[in-house]
């Protein structure tokens, strides 16, 4: 069993450039489908004739009230005024929660990059849908919104997700994997040559909802999990969902859990909780293995995974991991896994005002790379940065 290693949170990569020598400070603003809370993440990001540097200065997350919990998790059966109503409600509370963070920490912005909070993701019906208004984020947090990152994808063809694979490509491209334990586990890796990304399983997603059963919000470093055992029919079952047959690109929405995953958990409500943790965690470790042996250009055991998001805390996933992949397993510090999706779309709002492609179609299936995300604010001043 390889230990995990410890890397930087600075991130350097060299690129071509069409402006040189331009710093900009951009709050890079993530909520996942998890729905642990809010992640702002400040980054200094820096084109230069080197390349792009990225780096987090400071980051923060909110975690979510009840009341924004229940919210968030109802809104996809309301109806479309409530929809819309929650559209700008979500969006003044980014607003003041970013003012919030400038002035406790006394730090200042030129740019607010907000991947808003998904609420419906069907790309097979042309539909990506996140909600946290652009216009009334900037409106409460006096600066300048890039916003709406996967609509354009979508509309391209693709699947909208995962977008931080070109992040990962210009950043931790000397690691032959990136691994994202969210409430989606995701990867992206190099492979013939281009950038590919695509969800592999749910992860935090349904871990967090199995710890609420003993009133937890999550199970802190798989203890619950660590104390079970794996029940191979549960495993099985779920090992056979059609979804891990698909080819990539492909991507994962609550939509698809509630029809194709839960009910055969509730199947098993006769195994402890520790039994169905446990067994839900090596399904997770399973699938990766079978996603990574898809896309090795060399053994596994040759291969680097860098492993982020609040997976990486559950020491028993983890240790899944490692023995089922057999890679060098690299959990970096805890500023970048808290941090490295919001770190990545401070980079791609940074990108979209410099009119430079921020999607891949290598990742997503889309058409054509292309230029996302939707603008407000005055960008005067960022012109020429």
């Amino acid at each position: 069993m390889k230990p995990p290693q410890i890397v930087p949170i600075f991130a350097v990569v060299t690129i071509s450039s069409s402006s040189i020598d331009k710093e900009m400070k951009v709050l890079g603003i993530m909520s996942g489908s998890s729905m642990d809370g809010v992640d702002l993440a400040l980054c200094e990001v820096n084109e230069s004739a080197q390349g792009w540097q990225v780096e987090i200065l400071e980051g923060v997350t909110v975690p979510y009230s009840e009341t924004w919990r229940v919210r968030l998790s109802q809104l996809r059966y309301q109806n479309a005024e409530l929809y819309a109503k929650t559209d700008v409600f979500y969006g003044r509370y980014l607003g003041e929660l970013a003012a919030a963070f400038f002035q406790q920490t006394g730090y200042t912005a030129d740019l607010v990059a907000s991947h808003g909070h998904t609420i419906f993701h069907n790309p097979k019906g042309w539909l990506t849908a996140q909600i946290g208004d652009g216009a009334t984020l900037n409106a409460f947090s006096k600066v300048p919104v890039v916003s709406n990152f996967r609509r354009a994808d979508v509309g391209l063809g693709g699947q909208g997700a995962p977008l931080v694979g070109l992040g990962d490509d210009l950043l931790f491209s000397e690691y032959d994997f990136c691994l994202n334990l969210g409430g989606f586990c995701n990867v992206s890796a190099k492979h013939q040559g281009k950038r590919i990304a695509f969800d592999i399983s749910p992860c935090n997603i349904v871990l967090n909802r199995l710890a609420r059963d003993r009133d937890l919000q999550y199970d802190e470093d798989g203890a619950i999990a660590e104390a079970g055992q794996i029940d191979y029919s549960l495993l099985n079952a779920l090992n056979e969902i059609e979804f891990y047959q698909q080819s990539f690109p492909k991507s994962l929405g609550r939509e698809w859990i509630n029809k194709n995953f839960w009910h055969i958990v509730r199947e098993f409500d006769d195994l402890s909780l520790e039994d169905r943790m446990k067994t839900l965690v090596m399904h997770i470790a399973v699938q990766v293995r079978k996603a990574l042996e898809g896309i090795a250009e060399k053994p596994l055991e040759d291969c680097k995974l860098l492993v982020t998001g609040g997976g990486a805390f559950n020491k028993t996933l983890v240790d899944h991991l490692r023995s089922e992949t057999e890679c060098a397993v690299v959990v970096p510090e805890a500023k970048l896994v808290n941090y490295k999706e919001s770190m990545i779309f401070a980079l791609l709002g940074a990108m979209r005002v410099k009119n430079l492609n921020n999607t891949l179609s290598s990742a997503t299936g889309a058409s054509t790379d292309w230029v996302a995300g939707s603008l407000d604010g005055d960008f005067g001043q960022l012109i020429g940065k």
